[in-house]
């Protein structure tokens, strides 16, 4: 079992500070699902997470709420789901901690210019000898 996760571009958040719930798990698996608790829920509360400074808490709660969960039920063990569950936690974390790059403005270049005019032009011609034969031919 990890100890605790780290988001990329995040701190390392302890397996403390995430509650992990057990339950029965549906789909296919015969007798064994029907006794095992193998579907495990990991639920991280971002209010009360003493790994995250304010800036990180306000962009998760921002992205994604107060409170993350992350359900994981493939496999037929509990310890693996656990695994797979703080997974996809780690993940959904590190997607609302990105910080995207900011776009720098640009110009059409002169050669993209020429290509749209040219293509209009064409675009143009095309359309303007679909029309009826006039009385000239």
């Amino acid at each position: 079992m990890k100890g605790g996760i780290r988001p990329k571009g995040g701190p390392f958040i302890p397996v403390a500070e995430i509650t992990m719930r057990a339950s029965r798990s549906s789909g296919p698996g015969g007798q064994h699902a029907n006794v095992t608790a193998s579907r495990i829920e990991a639920v991280f509360d971002v209010r009360t997470s003493f790994s995250l400074n304010e800036a990180q808490r306000e962009r998760i709660i921002r992205k994604l709420g107060p409170v993350v969960t992350a359900i994981a039920q493939d496999a037929r063990s509990q310890a693996r789901n656990r695994d797979l569950a703080l997974e996809r936690l780690e993940h959904k974390l590190a997607g609302a901690l990105a910080v995207p790059r900011r776009r720098r403005a640009t110009r059409p270049t002169r050669s993209s210019k020429q290509k749209r005019l040219d293509s209009k032009r064409r675009r143009s011609e095309t359309k303007r000898t679909r029309g009826r034969p006039g009385f000239e031919e």
